[in-house]
């Protein structure tokens, strides 16, 4: 696929850490699970936002022990990126992925779903991922592109509206 390398254009690298219900406590307040790690200021997202992703996540592990990633940039989380549904019959865990406002822009969320996807395929049983986005989230829909997502089609969404439906198939 063409498009920008972000590992080559930019000094900063965003690593993956596999995020723990330790680590959703401890954005929601707690106590951090490492004194190597800090928050950006304001945080990952709003309190509500990261106790349905808490709550999504624990669901989701029964299926995929490790289904979401911290992602950090030095010592500072700038981001989350996760499996929003459990593969389905097809092989196709659904992601979705947010990073910081004061974080935004700096290619954190390409490096990161690069590195997701990766990560992802390495469970036998995940063929593909899909991922949705906002007809208006123009953004998210290049992250998508640029991790070599392919648009396959769109859906009524019953909270976002239209939405396009994406898909990564396994090489």
């Amino acid at each position: 696929m063409e498009g920008k390398n972000h590992e080559l254009d930019s000094p900063r690298m965003t690593a993956l850490v596999a995020c723990t219900d330790a680590h959703f406590a401890w954005m929601l307040g707690g106590e951090p699970p490492s004194p190597d790690l800090r928050l950006p200021p304001g945080g990952i997202e709003a309190a509500p936002v990261m106790e349905m992703l808490r709550a999504l996540t624990a669901d989701i592990r029964s299926t995929h022990p490790i289904c979401a990633w911290l992602m950090i940039e030095g010592e500072e989380v700038v981001g989350l990126c996760s499996f929003t549904r459990a593969a389905d019959g097809e092989g196709i865990p659904y992601i979705g992925y947010g990073v910081a406002g004061s974080r935004r822009g700096r290619g954190h969320a390409t490096r990161a779903i690069r590195l997701m996807v990766i990560e992802a395929l390495r469970d036998p049983n995940v063929r593909g991922i899909g991922a949705e986005t906002s007809i208006a989230n123009i953004p998210s829909q290049r992250v998508l592109e640029e991790s070599g997502f392919v648009k396959t089609g769109t859906r009524i969404d019953d909270e976002d509206g239209e939405v396009f439906v994406w898909r990564y198939q396994r090489s």
